[in-house]
Parts: structure tokens; sequence; C-alpha cells
């Protein structure tokens, strides 16, 4: 009885084995990518995950000992399956550990009819290409693609002539025949099962290309100590942390001794004649780099964030969508910046619907922006403060007053304007931009000594901000100096890929500050 079978010609098996070849490209490439980045982690892609095993996943973000474990087996899994797929080596085992892996990623971001999480870098209705490597995976595993092209074939050739050898050996009662060459495999078959290790050096050839590994020009670049800028630098990561940072409390709130700054990721930056560097501040910061941010920031004991309102919709989308529990101090901003340097106001019911946003928007506290209670306070308009104060206050929330210039604080303070807390910028003036004669966005805290004498006489917290004088300050200096000179708090914009040693930064400095003239007040 004749069956009908269909033979695949050596041309379909060649474009099976391309296809083979490529998934294995992307496996190995995003693996190797993922073990060459400092401080890579799954933590943002299993915090974001969306779906009906959520809570799974969140669960193995949230435990260390289980994250380090899933760090591993990703990055190693990825490169040992992509080895397997392109050289044809163990294929059936590379092809199925490849088949649980997607399935895995499939789970945890699943584009259903709802929004994915922010693991996906497209837009996808059920089909994405997780799913679509997956069934090229499963659909491969039905050919003996890697005994047709691949170390698989090479090694089954050689047992066989090993077989070969051992049945001769058994069989004593046949005529002797020719003993046959375990070496002597055609060296034809031997480069075909080879042919696909070039393509590990073209692989390897773009990883050092893109990344510019041992590059020379990556070698002649300036280091951070003897050049002008920073051009090289290595990225710390979570287990590079040198202990945990401590909290405050201000009223009944419990905040990290450092705060994360808001201006860099609403993308405004102090860049005094610099006028291109908001823009690049804007175009790192997507949505997406902000939340990783958030995240990276709650792992290393950052709790806080403090920002312009404006702020509100991000951080209210990171919790619902459970990033993160990151707490928000809404910095009520109530003036109009047209860029000539003379910030006018808001009308005061705009300024008060600010305030109320803020309120809605979930922040854990508020406080009156420092320029806007500067000129409140120099054109007298201290109604206005109390009553801003007041909406906070009724809302159960702590309130603050912050300012640039002290004398706003000591009025403040002359007219018995009750406040949990002030926010007061403070940094010295040792940095070359400082002794400029006209101020060009240059300097923040005017009088730093008189800052400093008066602070120290106040029972409130003080949330120093500003202490970078807008980078002109290296970390380690200007932390120290607002700890020891009495701030409870400091306030830094940050990038993610800073955060690791700021934290360290913050934590010495705070270790070196424990004898200060000002008692801690939080």
């Amino acid at each position: 009885m004749k069956t009908n079978r269909m033979i695949l010609s050596p041309v379909h098996m060649y474009f099976l084995v391309a296809l083979r070849v490529l998934i294995g490209w992307h496996f190995l490439y995003e693996g190797i990518v993922k073990l060459l980045t400092p401080g890579w982690s799954a933590y943002g892609y299993l915090m974001n995950s969306s779906g009906f095993l959520k809570g799974i996943f969140t669960g193995m973000a949230q435990n260390d000992a289980v994250l380090a474990v899933v760090d591993f087996l990703n990055v190693w899994g990825l490169i040992l399956i992509g080895l397997g797929l392109i050289l044809g080596l163990l294929t059936r085992v590379a092809q199925f550990a490849g088949i649980g892996l997607l399935a895995v990623y499939y789970m945890a971001n699943p584009p259903f009819a709802s929004n994915p999480g922010n693991g996906f870098e497209g837009s996808y209705l059920v089909v994405s290409k997780d799913i679509i490597e997956l069934a090229a995976l499963v659909i491969l595993s039905f050919f003996r693609t890697g005994k047709f092209l691949g170390l698989d074939g090479l090694t089954d050739s050689f047992f066989s002539k090993r077989l070969q050898i051992v049945n001769q050996t058994d069989r004593k009662e046949q005529p002797a025949m020719a003993e046959p060459d375990v070496n002597g495999i055609k060296r034809r078959e031997v480069l075909r099962h080879l042919a696909t290790i070039p393509v590990l050096g073209a692989l390897s050839y773009g990883v050092a290309s893109k990344l510019k590994i041992y590059s020379s020009e990556e070698q002649g670049l300036a280091d951070a100590i003897s050049g002008a800028s920073i051009k090289k630098f290595e990225v710390k990561q979570i287990s590079d942390l040198k202990g945990e940072l401590p909290k405050g409390k201000i009223k009944d709130k419990v905040f990290s001794k450092m705060i994360l700054g808001g201006n860099l990721l609403s993308g405004w930056a102090h860049s005094r004649d610099l006028i291109y560097v908001s823009s690049l501040v804007r175009a790192y910061h997507t949505k997406q780099k902000i939340f990783e941010t958030f995240q990276v920031s709650e792992q290393c004991g950052v709790d806080t964030l403090l920002s312009n309102t404006v702020i509100g919709p991000v951080i209210n989308e990171y919790w619902k969508k459970g990033y993160g529990k990151m707490q928000f101090i809404a910095d009520c901003a109530g003036l109009n910046y047209d860029g000539t340097g003379t910030p006018s106001p808001k009308p005061y019911s705009e300024y008060i619907d600010i305030v109320k946003k803020a309120i809605d928007d979930g922040a854990t506290a508020c406080y009156i922006q420092g320029e806007t209670a500067d000129h409140y306070i120099e054109h007298n308009r201290i109604d206005e403060i109390v009553g801003a104060m007041n909406l906070v206050r009724d809302a159960g929330l702590p309130v603050g007053i912050g300012a640039h210039r002290i004398e706003t604080i000591m009025r403040c303070v002359e007219l018995g304007l009750e406040t949990d807390f002030w926010m007061k910028t403070l940094h010295h003036h040792n940095y070359w931009s400082a002794k400029h004669p006209e101020w060009h966005d240059n300097m923040y805290c005017f009088k730093p000594e008189e800052t400093i004498q008066f602070m120290n006489s106040l029972p409130q917290p003080w949330i120093a901000f500003k202490i970078l004088a807008a980078g002109a300050l290296r970390p380690e200096d200007a932390f120290r100096y607002a700890y020891k000179n009495g701030a409870d708090f400091i306030c830094v914009g940050m990038y993610d890929f800073q955060v690791v040693d700021n934290v360290n930064t913050a934590i010495a400095a705070l270790s070196s500050a424990r004898e200060r003239q000002r008692p801690w007040m939080a």
C-alpha cells in the first residue's frame, strides 16, 4: 500500500536551517547584551508584567534571592539557547528550552485586549514577536535541522562510524573486511556541518562594534578625573550598595534621607547657557525610563520623589500598574516663566487649582515652591501663602515652605507661619561660575553661611535642595556639606545610572555628619 510522504529537498532544509540560525542570533545577542550591561536585571520587566500571572512575576521581582536566580537563568538561558540553535548542537533541547523561555515572556506580558505592560517595545494584539518566534521553534522541532547541518550531524556521523567498528568486531564469523576509518568522515561533510560557526564570528564582531569593546577610541577617552568632562564611567549595580539609606519623619510621614528630585524627569535642567541640555534630558526620559528610574531608586532605598505637579499623571500610572510605591512630595509652583528671567505670578485661583490637583493626584506632602514663596513674600502676598497652606493642611498632609533666599524663611518665621518642614537651597560657592559678577543660572543659595546659621535655630525638618549647584559640585562634597551643616534630608536630581553611587555617597555623608551643630529634626 502506497503512502504519501512529503520529502523535503535540501533547498527546503537549508531555508529551515537559516530560520533556526536567525532565531539563535536573536537569542544569543539578547543574552550577551544583558551579560555586558552593568546593573541589568529582569526586575523592571517583572514589575511591569500584566495579565493573570502578574502576582507571580511581581513576587519574583520583590524577592532578592529569587530575582538573582531569574537574572542568572535569563542571561545564560538566552546565551546557551542561542549557541545551540546557531551551531545545531543539542538542537532539540535548545528548541524546547527556547519555546519554554518565550512562553514565560509571553505570559509575563500577554498582549490581549487590555494594554500590555511596558515590557513591549511595539503595539500588539494577541500576536507578539514572542509568540511568532515560539511558533517558529515549534515548527522547527519537527525537522532534524541540527543533523542536516550542525554539530549534531557531525557527532551523529562520528558515533555511527564508531558503532560500525563495534559491530564488525562482534561479527567474528564473517569474512574480514577493511576496517572503516573513524576519522575518515568526508571533509566536505565536516565543512558542511561546521558552516554556521562563522555566524558566531560575525555576531562577535557586531557586538564588539556596537558596544565599542576594546576599541582604541574608547581607550583614548579622557577619564572622570583628568578630563574636562566624564566620557566613560562604570555604572554600579544594586549589589554594590554599601548599606541601607536611613529614613526620617516629617509629621506622620516617613521619607528616605535622600529624596529623588524631579526636574530631570520632567525634562527641565539648570544648564546655564547650554540651551540644548533640556532637550537632551527630555529625549532621555521617556515614560518607560522614568518608571525604571523610580524602580531602581526604590530598590536602593530612595522612596520619595519631589517634583512639580506636572509629574502627577506619570506617578499615578506608576502606582496603578503596581510598579512601585514611590511617595510624592508636590512642588506647588505659582509662577509663569517666559524665559526673560523675571517670572510673573499666576492668577491666585489658578494657583489654588494647582494645589488641589496635587492633593487629588495623591501627593504625600506639598510645599510652596521656592521661587513662588520668594515672590509672594517680597510682594507681601502673605494671605495667598496661608490660603494654599491651609488647603494642604485641611487635606491632612504635611505642608512646607520653600525658598531660594534665606530672607524669605526669616520673614515667614517673623510672621509666625506654621509649617511642618522647610525647603531651602544650600551649597557653598567654591566653584568657578559662582564668582561671575552677574547671576546667570549659576547660583541658588546666595548666602550659605547665613542660611546655615538661621536654619540651625529652627525646630522643623529641613529638606535642602540645589545642593549640587546644578552639577557644579561633586556629590561627595555637596552631600557632606549639606548634612553636616544642618539638612535633615537632601533632594537630588539623578539619572537612573547615578542612583547607586549617590545612595552610597549619602550613606557615607550621613555617617560622617553624626556630630554636627544642628540636632537632627527628622
